[in-house]
């Protein structure tokens, strides 16, 4: 994707206006030295606010945390893109029923990694069809320890949307690439996660 134009950015040095917050109780999202800090006790997706239309390039950098706190299990840097629900698919956010707890978004349609998940035992690559079906092709599911987190150390994600073709990158390494035949090419990006702390900076959505 050549010639890229940044259509949206946020280096959280002022609120988070642009997000909306789904978040089961006990846990936070803030901004803490410039970056979003998610600190997840029983299950969160932040959602960026604007829908989005492909093609587009998603980036950020994220950091896992591990400095004693009592989520700091460095585990679950999960995101979802391209979501919409399919009861009502010009409005995410009518649903306000979700709260953060992972099995209310299985009826969504969506684009899914979860890097790093199960204990920083595995990451997978899903599409979601909707209707609550999760399938997981073998060669989506890796538990490579390359794949995997290393804490406190900042990575930078890509994750790419071009019609058909569906790709994921850290640091430039592409972990997924996925040709979708019925592709999924508007709708919401958000980041999810559970018992998780993390600190999110440099979002950009090209296009």
């Amino acid at each position: 994707m050549a010639n890229q134009d940044t259509i949206h950015s946020d280096d959280f040095k002022k609120d988070l206006s642009n997000w909306v917050i789904e978040q089961a109780p006990g846990g936070t999202v803030s901004i803490k030295d410039g970056q979003m800090d998610i600190n997840d006790a029983g299950g969160c997706t932040v959602w960026f606010k604007h829908k989005l239309k492909g093609p587009l390039v998603i980036e950020f950098t994220v950091t896992m945390v591990d400095e004693g706190g009592k989520n700091d299990r460095v585990s679950d840097l999960n995101c979802f893109w391209m979501a919409t629900d399919p009861e009502d698919p010009e409005d995410l956010f009518a649903n306000k029923k979700r709260g953060g707890k992972f099995r209310n978004y299985h009826s969504l349609q969506l684009y899914y990694v979860g890097y790093g998940a199960n204990n920083n035992t595995t990451t997978r690559f899903r599409r979601y069809p909707g209707g609550g079906a999760r399938p997981l092709l073998p060669e989506h599911d890796l538990k490579d320890r390359r794949f995997l987190h290393t804490a406190n150390k900042p990575i930078r994600i890509t994750i790419l949307s071009d019609g058909q073709e569906i790709e994921y990158r850290r640091n430039g390494e592409t972990v997924f690439k996925f040709k979708d035949d019925k592709p999924f090419t508007e709708g919401w990006f958000g980041f999810r996660t559970v018992r998780n702390h993390m600190r999110i900076d440099d979002f950009k959505v090209k296009q």
